[in-house]
């Protein structure tokens, strides 16, 4: 059932994301070469807290155990629910997608970006700027009286157009007192397809993008994806409402 969102509602869950969006600022000088993904996950587990914030992704509840830190963190090929380790330290070429999710106030606030550590291949940096970009185009669709297929099909045409894999079997959500809502937001659709938009609906869309296949596979962690070809994956979210003014992202510094 999709809960709509009340303006008081999305005034907490704007807070929630502001959380989010601090974490991202603190992390960003992080992304260097010698740092270790644990490192990251440290920082940002203490930033969430320092605003008197949880983690919404610690202890989340998985096939086979429950997800282990506060952040997910993922680096190359691997696409999503990355573990962070105090072996896995970056390097100079590599990108690293950051998933941040807080609670606050019983609402979630949920979001991701994708970094890169020094100098990154042009057409790796290209796919990172292209998956941002194909988020915003999904977002400027997301309006009362259009569909989720709007949205997903904005995503899809852009990224397509130059000749990315689209992950079909990863997609957005709702987010709001629970982390994951109904309804789902694929990253591919068609027009005019899908639940119809209205106000105070709050979602998550991130575009999941990757320079090869789009096929993928779950490591023996249980939790991260990979792409199959080992080729790159980017990531890129943010958490918004719809209201009459049109969309609002609520992943962002107040």
């Amino acid at each position: 059932m999709i809960r709509l969102k009340s303006p008081e509602e999305i005034d907490r869950m704007r807070r929630a994301g502001a959380v989010v969006a601090a974490v991202f600022e603190k992390i960003a000088p992080l992304m260097q070469s010698g740092v270790s993904t644990y490192e990251i996950d440290r920082v940002a587990h203490e930033e969430i807290v320092r605003h008197g914030a949880i983690p919404s992704f610690l202890d989340f509840p998985g096939e086979f155990s429950p997800f282990p830190a506060a952040t997910c963190i993922s680096i190359d090929s691997e696409v999503v629910h990355g573990i962070p380790s105090r072996d896995r330290i970056l390097e100079d070429g590599m990108i690293v997608s950051v998933d941040v999710g807080a609670i606050l106030e019983d609402m979630h606030g949920d979001a991701a970006r994708t970094y890169l550590v020094g100098e990154v291949d042009p057409e790796i940096r290209k796919l990172v700027e292209e998956t941002e970009n194909s988020f915003w185009k999904g977002f400027e669709q997301a309006t009362i009286g259009n569909r989720i297929g709007d949205i997903s099909h904005a995503v899809e045409a852009h990224v397509q157009a130059f000749g990315y894999g689209v992950i079909e079997v990863l997609t957005g959500h709702g987010v709001g007192y629970d982390l994951h809502e109904d309804p789902s937001v694929p990253n591919f659709g068609r027009k005019g397809r899908g639940v119809r938009l209205a106000e105070g609906m709050t979602l998550a869309l991130e575009p999941m993008i990757t320079l090869g296949s789009p096929r993928v596979q779950m490591e023996r962690d249980g939790w991260t994806f990979v792409t199959r070809d080992g080729k790159p994956a980017s990531h890129f979210e943010n958490t918004f409402a719809i209201t009459k003014q049109g969309p609002i992202v609520l992943t962002a510094s107040c």
